[in-house]
Parts: structure tokens; C-alpha cells; sequence
């Protein structure tokens, strides 16, 4: 069976990891730490803070930044759950906003209609690796700028809407050769077993706030947060003296530990390098393969400013139903081909039915999510293995959608 994207170990890892058992030190400490400079130097923002999954990073922030009861979080309806679970952990309101027609990412006209005075942030989601328009989602933001009303200090300090980026797919992504990162407030990266960089789980947050926003002391506030708002954390408690400690919040318990960011360093280091060409050139295979077929859209890659991590790619078969796609994807089980689906739209699920979505008010969702089928992409995914797939998924279509 060909996997759909198992993480790459090899030796490396397993020494990095051997290294951090043996140093006696297996949580947060000095491998976590490094790792937290190189990631904020790799995507060009002042600091990073990493922590044990996306879903914690993301709903810690939004909680030290003040988001509560009565605001409102704009956030695509085509995504994964935890964008917009994290929202109703903070007594918020998830509005979910549809695709852009043809397209995954979120729809910039339909992000403006639903922004209202009880708005605080925007997160859009970089689905597939394939950065969002940020720039254009600023000027929508500055756009709506009289009905932004804040609620606390932080919001009072940004004096707008928040622009916050789930990342989970595009650590690597570029917009003008630049990391996306930079071009929004915070950027939330997942680092997930599945993830183009993985730490088995995990997640970071980088920080790229306004000059008026202390990075170092926004940090601090959050390392605290992460271990139930004690004071001083395990690596500073060693220092002589130095182990009194106060807690001042009732903080959460969420940090990341050496062995993760061990794991995470490795793959760090052979990024660039090894990992995103080896994923781009599986994704031109893909497209190459099927650029001639009548029923293939491509998914988005690269464009004048924007380039993808690569993370997933996205077929989608012009005119299928997704009962026809489902059918495709139990073939190519059948022929020892893992795939998967990116996303099920959020109003599908049962609990947000019953909190009053209703997936027709997003059709643009609904026609990606029922044509798109994600492909196999990993590193030790070998040249065999990818003519096999195109050939397979070539043959299956062809078939079910001439029956």
C-alpha cells in the first residue's frame, strides 16, 4: 500500500532524538528553544514560541489577546475543524465565509460582507500550503475600519481587526520571495505527524505584531500560559537559587519538549535543501501527468507572487459529483493507492449544523470540496511509485467518468 504522507525518519532523527534521551533533559529546554530562534529566522518574524499542536498555539494566543464572549472571528467554511472549534472554546462566534469560486482559498468579497463591529480577527487558511491574498485582505481590513470598536488593551494597541494566519499547511510558502509569514499580524504553523515539518505533534506561533507590541514580553506571557502560569519554567528553575516560582494565571499546560523540537530541528535543517524540492518536484510530476486530461484541475501552485509549500496535492475532477469522486478514491484503495479529502466544508458536520450553518450558504465550498481528491505526497515517495499513481488515477477517472 502506497501511504498518503507518513513522516520522514531516518537515521538523523533517530540520532537527534537518541542525543536528547541521553542528555537527561527530554523536556522544554535548550534543544525547544533553539529551534524556536530558527524557525522565527526561517520565516523572517521577530520571535516564535512553539507549543504541543497548532490547536493550543492558536486558541492560547486569541485568549492572551482578549478574544471572548460577544466577538466575532472570521474563518473559511472550507477547513479543518480546529480553526474554528478553538473559536467556540472562547465563548466566540466562528463566522464562516465561503471559497473563492474555482478555488480554495477563503472568498475576499464574501470576507467583507460578513465583517461587522463585532469583528476582532480574520483568519484566513493557507489550504493546501498555497498562501492566501494578505494583501488584499489589509485593505479590506482598513476598508472596514469604522465599525472596528475594541474591546481591551490589545485591541486598543492594534486599533483594527487582527490578521491572523492558519498556517497549518504553508511553512515554506512564499509571497514576493518572501516568507508569508510577514504579511500578517501572527502566523499559526502545525507540526503535526502529517506536516511537510513534523515534531510528531506540535505547533508554533510566529509573531510579527505592529512595533508597538513587545515580542520578547508577548513571549514571556505566553510561555507562562503554557505551563499553567507558573513563573519560571523547568530549564530557568535549574539556574542556583532560582526555584521559586509564582503562578499568576490559571494557565494551560501545552509546551513542546526537547525530544519534539529535536525532531523538529533535523527537519528544520534539511528544508530548504531536501524537503520542498523533493515535494515540488512529486507536484509538477502530478501535474505533468495529468495536465492533458480534459477532466483535471490544477490545483494552485505557483502564481506571478505566490509560490505553495507543497504540502498537499489537490486534484479536482471537472464535472464529477462527489459520489463519483468517493467511487474514485475506493478504486484506488483498491490498487494500493492511499488518498484522502481536503476539506469536508465545516456546516456538513453534525455540531455545526446544530449551531445553524447550512452548507448552501457556501456553494463555492461545496463545488471544491465534492470534485477534490489530495494525492500521495512524501519524501521517500520514489519515481515507481508516482508513475504508478498517475497512471492509476488517470485510468480510474477516465473510467467513471466515461461510464
Amino acid at each position: 500500500m502506497i501511504p498518503f504522507s507518513p513522516p520522514r525518519i531516518d537515521n538523523l532523527t533517530i540520532e537527534a532524538v537518541t542525543n536528547v534521551l541521553k542528555s537527561g533533559w527530554i523536556t522544554t529546554g535548550p534543544v525547544t528553544k533553539q529551534f524556536e530562534k530558527n524557525i522565527a529566522e526561517y520565516i523572517q518574524v521577530s520571535r516564535v514560541i512553539c507549543l504541543n499542536s497548532w490547536t493550543n498555539a492558536a486558541e492560547l494566543f486569541l485568549r492572551w489577546y482578549g478574544i471572548s464572549e460577544g466577538d466575532e472571528v472570521l474563518v473559511p467554511a472550507y477547513t479543518y475543524a480546529a480553526s474554528a472549534n478553538i473559536i467556540f472554546h472562547l465563548g466566540a462566534t466562528p463566522i464562516l465565509v465561503d471559497s473563492e469560486k474555482g478555488k480554495f482559498n477563503i472568498d475576499l468579497e464574501d470576507l467583507e460582507k460578513k465583517i461587522t463591529s463585532k469583528t476582532k480577527v480574520i483568519m484566513p487558511v493557507d489550504i493546501g500550503g498555497f498562501p492566501c491574498d494578505y494583501e488584499a485582505i489589509k485593505e479590506v481590513i482598513l476598508r472596514k475600519y469604522p465599525l472596528f470598536i475594541p474591546k481591551n488593551d490589545n485591541e486598543k494597541k492594534l486599533n483594527r481587526i487582527l490578521l491572523f494566519s492558519d498556517a497549518a499547511h504553508s511553512l515554506g510558502a512564499t509571497i514576493n520571495e518572501r516568507p508569508a509569514a510577514v504579511y500578517s499580524d501572527v502566523s499559526c504553523f502545525s507540526f503535526h505527524a502529517v506536516k511537510n515539518l513534523t515534531t510528531a505533534e506540535g505547533g508554533a506561533l510566529g509573531f510579527n505584531l505592529p512595533e508597538n507590541f513587545d515580542s520578547e514580553q508577548l513571549y514571556n506571557d505566553l510561555n507562562i500560559y503554557s505551563l499553567h502560569g507558573q513563573t519560571k519554567d523547568a530549564l530557568s528553575k535549574t539556574n542556583s537559587g532560582s526555584w521559586k516560582y509564582d503562578i499568576i494565571h490559571a494557565g494551560y499546560k501545552c509546551n513542546m519538549t526537547d525530544l519534539q523540537g529535536a525532531i523538529g530541528q533535523i527537519e528544520l535543517d534539511r528544508y530548504e535543501s531536501e524537503t520542498l524540492v523533493k515535494r515540488k518536484s512529486i507536484c509538477n510530476s502530478y501535474h505533468d501527468g495529468f495536465k492533458e486530461e480534459a477532466w483535471y484541475i490544477e490545483p494552485p501552485m505557483i502564481t506571478k507572487t505566490k509560490e505553495t509549500s507543497y504540502h498537499l496535492f489537490q486534484i479536482r475532477i471537472n464535472g464529477a459529483t462527489d459520489t463519483q469522486r468517493d467511487v474514485v478514491i475506493t478504486l484506488l484503495r483498491d490498487k494500493g493507492i492511499s488518498t484522502n479529502v481536503h476539506f469536508m466544508p465545516l456546516p456538513f458536520f453534525t455540531f455545526y449544523k446544530e449551531k445553524g450553518y447550512h452548507i448552501d450558504d457556501y456553494p463555492n465550498a461545496i463545488n471544491s470540496y465534492s470534485t477534490e481528491i489530495s494525492l500521495p505526497v512524501f519524501y521517500d515517495l520514489t519515481n515507481e511509485q508516482v508513475s504508478y499513481i498517475i497512471q492509476n488515477v488517470k485510468h480510474v477517472i477516465n473510467d467513471i467518468i466515461n461510464a
